[in-house]
C-alpha cells in the first residue's frame, strides 16, 4: 500500500478460531484492516454497523447459514462479498453466486490468491474505481483519497458527512431517496434514523455553503430524497 493511502477493511464471518487467524495474518501482511464475526447474525450487525469495504463469508456458520447470510445482507447493501467456504460442490457456488456472492473460493485457499480476488471483487463494486473524482460548481471530490474541496479549499467532513457526499455525486443529476440514503449508511435500521439524515445532511450544505459552494446545487426533492446537480 503506498504511502497516504487509505487501508480497506475486511469483515471475516467465520466460526473456526484458526481460519479468522490465517485470514487476519494475511490480510494484514497485505495491508488491510481486519474485523471478525463468529456467527451469522454478528455478521450481518457489523455489515451495518462497521461499514466494512469488503467481506469474506463462510457458509457453515453456528447460528445461520451462509446462504442465508448472504441473502439477507443483499436485502439492503450491494457491498461486495467473496465467499471462503469448504463446501466445494458445483451446486453449492451456483447457488451462493445466484443469491448475490461476487465470488466463490474454496478451503483450504491460497492466501495470495485471496487477496488478489479480494482486490478484484472489490474494483468492480466500487463505483468511485471507475469514477475518481465529481467536480462540478467548484465542487471536487476525490473518492480515492476521501478528499473534498470547493474552490481549491479543502472541506473538513465527518465520516458520515462524507459519506452522504460521495453517494449523491456518484450519482450527480439523479435523485437519491432517502431510503436509500438511510440504508447505505445506517444499515437495515437505516429508516429509524430520519431525523437523523435531515440534520447530517444541514451539517453537509452548510460545510459546502461556507467553503463557497452553491447550497442550491444541493437539492432537497420534498418528499423523495436529495439531488446533487451536475
Amino acid at each position: 500500500m503506498s504511502p497516504g493511502e487509505h487501508a480497506h477493511t475486511v469483515l471475516v464471518i467465520d466460526d473456526e478460531v484458526q481460519v479468522r487467524r490465517l485470514l487476519r495474518a494475511a490480510l494484514e501482511g497485505s495491508g488491510w484492516r481486519v474485523i471478525e464475526a463468529d456467527c451469522g447474525q454478528l455478521g450481518i450487525s457489523e455489515v451495518a454497523l462497521a461499514r466494512p469495504d469488503v467481506v469474506i463469508l463462510d457458509l457453515g456458520l453456528p447460528d445461520i447459514d451462509g446462504i442465508e447470510v448472504l441473502r439477507r445482507i443483499r436485502e439492503w447493501s450491494r457491498i461486495p462479498i467473496l465467499i471462503a467456504s469448504i463446501r466445494e460442490q458445483t451446486e453449492e457456488k451456483i447457488l451462493a453466486l445466484n443469491a448475490g456472492a461476487d465470488d466463490y473460493v474454496t478451503k483450504p485457499f491460497n492466501s495470495a490468491e485471496l487477496v488478489a480476488r479480494l482486490q478484484a471483487v472489490l474494483r468492480r463494486g466500487d463505483p468511485s474505481a471507475q469514477t475518481p473524482e465529481y467536480a462540478g460548481g467548484g465542487l471536487r471530490v476525490d473518492f480515492a483519497a476521501r478528499a473534498v474541496r470547493v474552490a481549491g479549499r479543502e472541506v473538513r467532513l465527518t465520516p458520515i458527512e462524507y459519506a452522504l457526499l460521495r453517494i449523491l455525486a456518484l450519482s450527480a443529476g439523479k435523485v437519491v431517496t432517502a431510503a436509500h440514503l438511510l440504508r447505505e449508511i445506517w444499515g437495515p435500521g437505516g429508516p429509524e434514523h430520519d431525523n437523523y439524515l435531515r440534520v447530517h445532511m444541514t451539517h453537509l450544505r452548510r460545510k459546502l455553503s461556507d467553503a463557497g459552494f452553491d447550497r442550491r446545487r444541493l437539492r432537497t426533492e420534498p418528499g423523495v430524497g436529495y439531488r446533487l446537480l451536475e
